[in-house]
């Protein structure tokens, strides 16, 4: 077989590309976090920006400081095809057996906590259904306008219902409009880490309203060693 001058034209551009490849596999065979330039997608809701992401990056930046973190919106309708196209990298969300095929792995049981404004005259330690119920509330609706939740399940079983004022589109405004009314609020626990000394932060004993979070992740990114090392970062942060 003799080659074709097209082949030849060729060789010069594909030992170059191969060449490419050999360094890129190389590369990613010994990864190092301290020298290592990635860029890594995450898509989650606002209140995992605040739990998962923000520490994250707080551990990046000493632990390796040429990795960017960027945030996407959480899109469940879009999701398994971000993630195998490479749009997002890794996805933390809550469990969704329609993806079966997708990686997952478990990352925390979440519960809530009620917040109020330090100095609430009718909020304290061990509050009871009846004295939450009768306390006026702010919810959070992602989808907006929704003024009730698994909550009001729960308290109706008991024989209570609460009075709901306000609704809220996203957590993160939630605990700064507690802190300036009376309005209390039920919030994920690791919202409030290190946030706004001004709020009393109320267990509430006779609630069993939770939730798990778990790292979501395409095949394409099982083998990848960069990935792999900020999916175990992220479950090392979260026992902490």
């Amino acid at each position: 077989m003799t080659p074709t001058a097209k082949a030849l034209d060729l060789v010069g551009p594909l030992r170059l590309a191969l060449d490419q490849l050999r360094s890129t596999l190389h590369s990613l065979d010994n990864f190092s976090p301290t020298t290592a330039e990635l860029t890594y997608s995450i898509a989650c809701t606002d209140y995992i920006e605040v739990a998962v992401v923000l520490p994250l990056i707080v551990a990046l930046r000493e632990k390796a400081p040429g990795v960017r973190v960027a945030v996407h919106r959480l899109d469940p309708g879009r999701l398994t095809r971000q993630l195998a196209d490479g749009d997002v990298d890794l996805a933390i969300a809550t469990p969704d057996g329609s993806v079966p095929h997708l990686h997952t792995k478990h990352l925390f049981e979440e519960t809530y906590v009620l917040i109020a404004r330090r100095g609430h005259p009718h909020v304290e330690e061990g509050i009871s259904a009846e004295g939450f119920a009768g306390l006026e509330q702010l919810v959070v609706s992602p989808a907006g306008g929704g003024f009730s939740t698994p909550v009001d399940i729960t308290l109706g079983a008991l024989g209570r219902q609460r009075t709901v004022v306000a609704s809220a589109a996203s957590f993160l405004v939630v605990p700064e409009i507690v802190s300036v009314s009376d309005l209390v609020a039920l919030v994920p626990r690791r919202l409030l880490h290190g946030r706004l000394p001004e709020l009393e932060v109320i267990d509430v004993p006779w609630l069993s309203e939770r939730f798990q979070v778990e790292l979501v992740w395409h095949e394409n990114a099982q083998g990848h060693p960069g990935q792999r090392w900020i999916r175990e970062l992220i479950c090392d942060l979260m026992v902490q």
